[in-house]
């Protein structure tokens, strides 16, 4: 079964990095902070599945 949580945290920040990278947006911009958020949701919920 796909994992739909994931597929959308990933989603999400393929498609703000790929605004950043565009806009050249810096590091204490609020995209580049969700990007932060995001990579720590990612991560958790990796945690949590991994057992």
């Amino acid at each position: 079964m796909a994992d739909l949580y994931a597929k959308a945290l990933d989603s999400e920040r393929k498609a703000l990095w790929a605004t950043c990278r565009l806009k050249g947006l810096a590091k204490d911009t609020p995209e580049r902070q969700r990007i932060a958020e995001l990579d720590r949701l990612i991560a958790e919920h990796k945690a949590k599945k991994a057992g």
